[in-house]
Formats: structure tokens, sequence, C-alpha cells
């Protein structure tokens, strides 16, 4: 597996976590990426806005566009991978809560 592809996985699980913590599940493209910057994932805002659009077509967030910015809602699904209810393929799985 590509060092790529393990970043983009982690990303698109850190985004999730990111929404899920939020009251209403949503969050803009510039937070995010302060999100993603505290696990050391510094990336362009376009950057950001592929991953967004990735896990809008994986169902896993709704992404409405305001400007240059992007606003993204978890969905029930992207919540459902969050609970490791569900796997979501190209998104990193969630680890065990700790007892």
């Amino acid at each position: 597996m590509s060092m790529d592809r393990i970043i983009r996985e982690d990303a698109r699980l850190i985004i999730l976590k990111a929404l899920a913590e939020q009251p209403d599940g949503r969050l803009n493209s510039d937070l995010l990426r302060e999100a993603l910057s505290t696990f050391g994932i510094s990336k362009s805002r376009d950057w950001v806005h592929e991953e967004l659009r990735h896990l809008a077509e994986l169902g896993a967030v709704k992404v409405h566009e305001i400007g240059t910015v992007r606003v993204a809602q978890i969905t029930a699904k992207g919540g459902d991978h969050v609970a490791r209810r569900i796997v979501i393929e190209g998104v990193k799985r969630p680890s065990l809560p700790e007892a």
C-alpha cells in the first residue's frame, strides 16, 4: 500500500471523526484543514475539497459549496463507520474503544 493511500484513508477518518464531534455534524473545509493539521496532515484546501468529494461519493458526507468554501455534513453512513457499525472501503477503520 502506498504512503499516499495510507494518508488519504487516515485523513478521511479524521474528517469523519471531526464532523461526528460537532453538535450539528458540520464543519467547513478550513476548519477540517486545521483538524487534519493537528494530526500531522498539512494539505491544501483543494486537497481537502478532493477528499470531501470522495467521501460524498462514498455516501459518508454531504457537501455544500458556499463560494470557495465547502461545508461538509456527516451522514448516517459516515456516523456508522465512526461507530464501527459498518466499514466504508477507502476510509481507515476507527480503533476499538479502550476498555
